[in-house]
């Protein structure tokens, strides 16, 4: 999510002063030159270390030392011209209001500007002098309330601005708006032919449409993190150490404590289970929608549902900590980057005020001279002002961006930094982890069915009393057939050695296996019999679908694993890939940067700690929910669930994304080479202008929602 530069993860190094991190709520973003100010302003403080932008949220994270406050730095926003607070502990509930609040404006602006056309209808049909001047001061009764209520988000934002000596993009609207109500208010005292208030309120009526539609399509983007975030318990029962029990509600749950979990409750915390065994609804994480059982010693997460039983569980995470709030943050910080395009955008915007103000001066001073007078020439450089604001310009990147990790959010997969979108569509080559990656990393016994049922159900009651990957692999194996344990006593696990029981007066054991040849196994001993039962990790049930997506977007396919390399080749066969194993994961990085300087554009897909680096140092990168937490930070997206396909959709949305984005710009650049000169030639009133401008965003932004089809 590198919104930033720098971004949040480039932390100081060991031995640096430590750093604080701080939120706030900046609602007046709206486009890539306000995400460009900001950064540069605040990234110049001394103090500040990191600074991080998230348009679609209008926040701002900024790593900083104790030398400086919260109070400094959104003093040092105000002075940059930007309205900021705290960001609140529920921003959805401030987006929700900003939301109402825009809506209303919205609704203001219409009903105004319904109102104001009708009457302008029979001005322009060529009504007397005396009707034309009742309804232009009708107009202007209608007309000024209209603008001075629903122009408020526009001039509050440009005040804010230019109280701070900046500007910003409502600079140039208000002073559009405000010279073209006030030339009407003069045409309608002196009796005037022409008024401007039709126009003026159409152009507010058009700018609230888009800010209400790029709000809409923000809060959609984001409308996951409201479900994922309340299926969380609002708190839970909790036992103390004298077996009594009261409730404690979320946010005052700590680690160490002990929850009681009745069937049909949601999990208000991660933790481990001390006590009792279970079915729970892990859909959520999993996307696996059949009842998951659970034991003691299991692991289960917050916003889960128990389902069948009591069970008591020891919290090991709250909060801000627990996944499902991780999950929910990443989808919150889904938005724009500083990718190539961004900073083309930020450029242009950038440099738009100034020039727009220059060229609106420039439309009046030449009119002048060339003798239109001071009214037509005012009209003129009115319109100028208007068509010329690049709302179309800022929305070409991140409203793309926001609609395409939307659109793969629903597909399962979590696009952690926008840029990473234009990284994605540029690989060329893919390289996949064995085991957790192509595989499920879940070790699963091929020879049951050489087990009686008596011995199945020994099998079953000594294996869920481990926690050794082989002995869950059982267990989840004859749980599906629908064995019942076997009831045993004196049940204990040695570690590194198996584990042991009593079936009535019969000892039986899983032991390391004898047979060395076997590979992934286990004996069974039951007894004077022993029984060896072999594994092999099951690869995703898509996995050669997935690889033949990606092969028809001409990306090839090869495995880079720290497995076996016999245990490897096995997967590249079935797979029809090429493969490496027994890597290190230097020997993965060193490959990684042979092929970097070879030319290619690689995306690494793994899950284990040994690739992190790789996925670090790949031109893009994509970790499942499964793989260990720095495998997570390291990528650029997370997909949840057993399926495979969400890589391969990534690529697709990233590509058609960057389709979309080219599309924007040349949109918005087609419309400014187009609409520019016919308003300096006097040929577009400031209602025309009003219309062509706000249009060109409405494109901009409808040209976008058609990424909301691209991962279907």
């Amino acid at each position: 999510m590198n919104t930033l530069a720098p971004t949040l993860a480039d932390l100081p190094a060991p031995g640096a002063q430590p750093t604080t991190d701080s939120r706030f709520t900046v609602p007046s973003i709206h486009c890539a030159g306000c995400i460009g100010k900001i950064e540069r302003g605040l990234g110049a403080v001394p103090g500040v270390a990191a600074v991080r932008v998230n348009f679609s949220a209008k926040r701002v994270a900024v790593s900083h030392t104790d030398q400086i406050d919260d109070d400094q730095l959104i003093e040092e926003l105000h002075r940059l011209g930007f309205d900021a607070e705290r960001a609140a502990q529920n921003p959805l509930a401030r987006d929700e209001a900003s939301s109402r609040r825009l809506l209303r404006a919205l609704a203001v602006a219409g009903f105004g500007m319904m109102n104001i056309m009708l009457l302008s209808v029979s001005v322009w049909s060529g009504a007397g002098s005396v009707t034309r001047d009742m309804f232009h001061w009708l107009s202007a009764l209608i007309a000024i309330p209209v603008i001075a209520y629903a122009g408020r988000p526009f001039f509050a934002s440009a005040v804010m601005a230019l109280r701070y000596r900046t500007t910003n993009m409502d600079v140039p609207i208000s002073i559009g708006v405000l010279l073209a109500t006030a030339l009407s208010i003069y045409e309608t005292l002196i009796g005037g032919q022409h008024a401007y208030f039709d126009g003026a309120v159409m152009l507010l009526f058009f700018l609230l449409a888009g800010r209400v539609l790029d709000a809409t399509m923000r809060n959609r983007a984001r409308s996951g993190i409201e479900a994922l975030l309340g299926r969380m318990g609002r708190g839970a029962t909790i036992v103390d150490a004298d077996g009594r029990t009261q409730w404690v509600d979320a946010q005052d749950l700590r680690q160490g404590m002990v929850m009681l979990v009745t069937a049909g409750e949601a999990l208000a915390a991660d933790g481990t289970i001390i006590s009792g065994s279970s079915q729970f609804d892990n859909a959520m994480l999993t996307g696996e929608s059949a009842p998951e059982r659970v034991n003691a010693g299991d692991v289960v997460h917050a916003g889960t549902m128990n389902l069948t039983s009591p069970v008591q569980v020891k919290i090991t995470a709250t909060g801000d900590e627990t996944t499902i709030a991780e999950i929910a943050r990443l989808m919150d910080e889904a938005g724009q980057s500083r990718s190539q395009y961004v900073r083309i955008a930020d450029r242009a915007a950038r440099l738009y005020a100034p020039a727009v103000h220059t060229l609106a001066l420039a439309s009046f001073v030449g009119w002048m001279i060339a003798g239109a007078g001071l009214h037509q020439s005012l009209t003129i450089a009115i319109a100028v002002l208007i068509i010329t604001c690049p709302c179309a310009l800022g929305l070409a990147v991140p409203a793309a961006q926001v609609i395409a990790a939307s659109a793969l959010m629903k597909r399962g997969l979590l696009i952690k930094d926008g840029s990473a979108l234009e990284r994605l569509a540029e690989v060329d080559v893919a390289l996949f982890d064995k085991t957790g990656t192509l595989t499920l990393g879940e070790p699963r016994p091929e020879n049951l069915d050489r087990l009686t049922d008596e011995q199945r159900s020994i099998a079953l009651a000594l294996a869920q009393s481990s926690r050794h990957p082989l002995s869950k692999g059982i267990a989840a194996s004859l749980r599906v057939m629908a064995v019942p344990p076997a009831p045993m006593e004196n049940i204990e696990e040695t570690p590194g050695t198996g584990v042991s029981g009593m079936w009535g007066t019969v000892p039986a054991s899983f032991a390391r296996s004898c047979d060395e040849s076997a590979g992934l196994a286990t004996d069974l001993v039951i007894g004077d019999k022993r029984i060896t039962l072999t594994f092999a990790d099951p690869l995703r049930s898509d996995a050669a679908d997935a690889l033949a997506a990606l092969r028809s977007l001409g990306i090839q396919s090869e495995i880079l694993s720290g497995d076996r390399a016999a245990a490897v080749r096995q997967v590249a066969d079935t797979l029809d890939v090429k493969a490496a194993g027994g890597l290190t994961p230097a020997e993965k990085l060193a490959d990684l940067e042979r092929r970097k300087a070879q030319g290619q554009r690689v995306l690494m897909v793994g899950d284990g700690l040994n690739d992190g680096p790789a996925l670090a140092a790949a031109h893009a990168s994509i970790a499942p929910s499964t793989a260990s937490d720095a495998s997570q930070q390291a990528a650029d997206a997370v997909f949840v669930g057993t399926e495979l396909m969400p890589v391969a959709w990534a690529v697709r949305v990233a590509r058609r994304t960057m389709q979309i984005v080219r599309q924007n710009f040349g949109l918005a650049i087609g419309y400014n080479i187009l609409a520019v000169p016919l308003a300096l030639a006097g040929l577009v009133t400031p209602m025309v202008a009003a219309i062509a401008m706000s249009a060109s965003s409405l494109v901009v932004v409808g040209n976008s929602m058609r990424l909301m089809r691209a991962a279907k």
